[in-house]
C-alpha cells in the first residue's frame, strides 16, 4: 500500500496545524452534506404539500392518456412527502435517494407533456424555453442531488 509523508516531522507544530486542518475540511464536507440532506428534504416535502395544495395545477400537467388525475396526483404528493421523511433516516436514506431518482424518471411524461401544451397557472404562462430548462436542466440536477445525497 503506497502511503503518503509529510514534509514535516511529526509531532511538529506544523503537522499537528495540518492534521488540524484536514479535520476541520473533513467536518465542513459533513456539515454541508448534511445541508444538502435537509435542503432536499424539506424542497420533497413543500412539493408534496404542494399537490395538496393547489391539486389544479398538477391535474394540468398530467398527461390525458393517464387516468385518475385525483389518484396520480394524491399518490404523487404522499410519495414526496413520504420520502423527504425516509431521506433523513440513515437506515432508509440509499433506498429513498433510490425512490426520489425514480420518481423523477417518472414524472417525465408529465414534462413532455407540458411541452407539448404549455403550462398556464392563472394568468402566468411559462415560455417554452422555461419548460425545456425543467425538463432537461432542472430534472437532471434533481436527479444527480439524489444520487450524491445517497450516503
Amino acid at each position: 500500500m503506497y502511503k503518503t509523508q509529510s514534509a514535516f516531522p511529526r509531532g511538529t507544530e506544523v503537522n499537528k496545524f495540518l492534521i488540524f486542518v484536514e479535520a476541520g475540511k473533513c467536518i465542513y464536507i459533513q456539515q454541508m452534506k448534511k445541508a444538502s440532506l435537509v435542503a432536499m428534504s424539506i424542497f420533497y416535502l413543500l412539493a408534496g404539500i404542494n399537490h395538496f395544495r393547489s391539486p389544479e395545477s398538477y391535474y394540468k400537467i398530467i398527461p390525458p392518456y393517464f387516468p385518475a388525475h385525483p389518484f396520480i396526483n394524491g399518490f404523487s404528493g404522499l410519495a414526496e412527502i413520504s420520502l423527504a421523511i425516509l431521506l433523513l433516516i440513515p437506515q432508509t436514506r440509499r433506498y429513498a435517494c433510490y425512490l426520489v431518482i425514480a420518481m423523477l424518471i417518472a414524472f417525465i411524461p408529465a414534462h413532455i407533456y407540458m411541452l407539448k401544451v404549455g403550462f398556464c397557472v392563472n394568468t402566468m404562462c411559462l415560455p417554452q424555453w422555461a419548460i425545456w430548462g425543467r425538463l432537461l436542466v432542472l430534472q437532471p440536477l434533481l436527479i444527480w442531488w439524489a444520487w450524491t445525497n445517497r450516503e
